[in-house]
């Protein structure tokens, strides 16, 4: 196919988006580096998971910066990874961008409230709490390859295919990991909800791939 071409423009914001993300990861690494350690072998070690999961959790500033990180890469893979698949440069300029961001921004802490008043509701705040972090932990840990994915894409093979396809895959291997992780840690309360968790499992987890597939496609 061919190249998608970038103006000069569009090649100086995306930059000052990498830059900006790169910022939080700096930050999270300068200020928790021993807890940096143990993030970065995530997918490999579960060390972190088990020092972090029953303290500080979600508010914590390490985790907060992890998570901007995330969100700022995941929206901008999606903005570049829909024109490589769509072959369009209909929006090549950055409007498309931030609302994606929002819409993203928006889902994950529409999510992160409905999952905690579930846990209020069946009186499992503090278990909801830990599920939420651990995987939100491993979709964080992603974020590395969505950062990995745009800088490829923005700069060094425009217009590949493959790299997104390989993104994504690394991207869903990563959190198949953190999924299998959180129903090993957690079966007995799984089995207690069974039904409520299928239909979390259906509306909050599934159906956001399927929204974002379909984009990706359009």
């Amino acid at each position: 196919m061919e190249p998608i071409l970038r103006t000069a423009g569009t090649a100086d914001w995306i930059t000052i988006i990498l830059i900006g993300s790169i910022l939080f990861l700096v930050l999270a690494k300068g200020l928790f580096y021993s807890r940096f350690l143990n993030f970065i072998i995530l997918p490999f070690n579960n060390k972190y998971i088990f020092m972090y999961s029953k303290k500080e959790r979600l508010m914590n500033w390490f985790h907060i910066f992890f998570t901007i990180f995330q969100v700022i890469n995941f929206a901008l893979f999606i903005f570049l990874a829909r024109q490589i698949l769509r072959e369009s440069t209909d929006d090549i300029y950055p409007f498309m961008y931030p609302i994606i961001l929002a819409c993203l921004l928006g889902f994950i802490v529409v999510k992160i409230i409905l999952q905690l008043g579930n846990g209020f509701i069946f009186g499992s705040i503090k278990t909801i709490g830990e599920l939420i972090f651990k995987k939100l932990s491993y979709l964080n840990y992603s974020g590395i390859i969505m950062f990995l994915a745009n800088v490829i894409l923005a700069y060094v093979a425009q217009g590949s295919k493959t790299v997104v396809y390989v993104a994504i895959l690394l991207i869903l291997l990563i959190n198949v990991i953190g999924w299998v992780t959180v129903l090993r840690n957690h079966q007995k309360f799984i089995t207690n909800y069974f039904f409520y968790f299928i239909l979390y499992l259906c509306a909050l987890e599934i159906s956001p791939f399927v929204i974002i597939g379909s984009y990706l496609k359009q």
